[in-house]
């Protein structure tokens, strides 16, 4: 049975990459995925043939990567974080049904939630959401929804893709829309660069938060009514009884 690995390689390079991970690209004949993402592997496994298209070019990606299985050889996808979180997992199942001959194996990575979390504190120690700011795929007007149902449902909301050259106000109108629902005081942060040269987190209030300049690789974390800022960190309260 002709096989492609799906293979979420963490938020930076090799140093969260799973044991598991690592066994499907060692194994690989051919390692396929954006070009930011081969280069954040390094050198180890810098003599595997690689192939990668340009953003907005997943579907050729994902099209290489059958034909090739389909002559015979081994391939893994690279995927930042976790293939199936804004990854390509949920692509290249849709376009399986047109290689029935090719079985998909998903191998889960640290997405960037956990990773920040952690450098965080621990902000979504309870009920959270994840909404991602790009409107690429995903129309405005249903982000806000998304936005206001997250804040009126008190989660801890983490935020992806805040803003970017062409989305520069994006993370400011979520703010506004959040703004709505909750109290400029509450607790915030934000990790960028998670597990890259350059890595950082800083801990705010929401107010703060929207006039905060952001890029593609930082992620925002909104706390819940419970979150509150312990030695510095994040910490979204379970409501156990320590006294």
């Amino acid at each position: 049975m002709n096989k492609i690995f799906i293979v979420g390689i963490g938020p930076g390079g090799g140093n969260d990459l799973t044991p598991r991970a690592e066994r499907a690209l060692a194994d690989a004949d051919l390692i396929v995925g954006y070009t930011v993402y081969i280069n954040l592997l390094g050198e180890k496994f810098g003599k595997k043939e690689t192939a990668s298209t340009p953003m907005r070019e997943e579907k050729e990606r994902c099209l290489i990567c059958f034909r090739e299985a389909r002559m015979g050889r081994k391939v893994a996808l690279v995927c930042g974080g976790d293939a199936g979180i804004y990854g390509l997992a949920s692509l290249m199942y849709e376009l399986s049904k047109d290689f029935p001959d090719v079985e998909l194996e998903v191998i889960p990575g640290i997405t960037a939630a956990n990773a920040g979390a952690a450098l965080l504190g621990a902000p979504i120690n309870n009920d959270f959401c994840v909404i991602s700011l790009s409107d690429l795929l995903t129309p405005w007007d249903k982000i806000e929804k998304r936005l206001e149902a997250a804040a009126a449902g008190d989660f801890s909301i983490v935020i992806y893709n805040p803003s970017s050259r062409k989305r520069s106000g994006h993370l400011a109108k979520a703010c506004a829309i959040l703004l709505k629902h909750i109290e400029e005081s509450r607790p915030c942060g934000y990790a960028e660069n998670i597990g890259r040269e350059g890595e950082s987190i800083k801990v705010c209030t929401l107010g703060e938060l929207r006039n905060t300049a952001a890029d593609m690789f930082t992620t925002i974390f909104i706390g819940n009514s419970d979150t509150v800022i312990i030695n510095g960190r994040l910490v979204a309260k379970r409501g156990y009884k320590i006294e």
